[in-house]
């Protein structure tokens, strides 16, 4: 079972993730988030464990408690959907004269 841990505290690493998580049952990866440019936390994290019945156990003990200082919050994880997590936006130009507050270049002024 693949379990996502929000709102940890930026000291939190790999191993003090696997420490909090291993009192419920075997644990095949624990992993804080970094952030690739600066390597500092982002706050998130992913525990994988062995046992459906352990990871529903840590989810709803661990679940609005405190570790290391912060509220976290634990869920099941939802498998990724491939489209790097933003919805595509829609966006319409007007091409006239009469571009008012779109931005960017209109060859037609210049």
């Amino acid at each position: 079972m693949n379990i996502f841990i929000a709102g940890l505290s930026f000291k939190v690493n790999d191993a003090d993730l696997a420490n909090l998580f291993e009192e419920y049952g075997t644990i095949s990866s624990a992993r804080v988030i970094t952030d690739r440019q600066t390597g500092r936390s982002k706050g998130y994290g992913f525990v994988e464990m062995d046992s459906e019945v352990a990871g529903e156990k840590a989810i709803a003990e661990l679940n609005g408690a405190e570790y290391d200082g912060r509220t976290i919050s634990v869920s099941e994880a939802r498998p990724k959907d491939g489209g790097g997590g933003r919805p595509q936006q829609r966006r319409e130009f007007r091409n006239n004269n009469n571009n008012r507050g779109g931005g960017g270049y209109n060859r037609n002024r210049y």
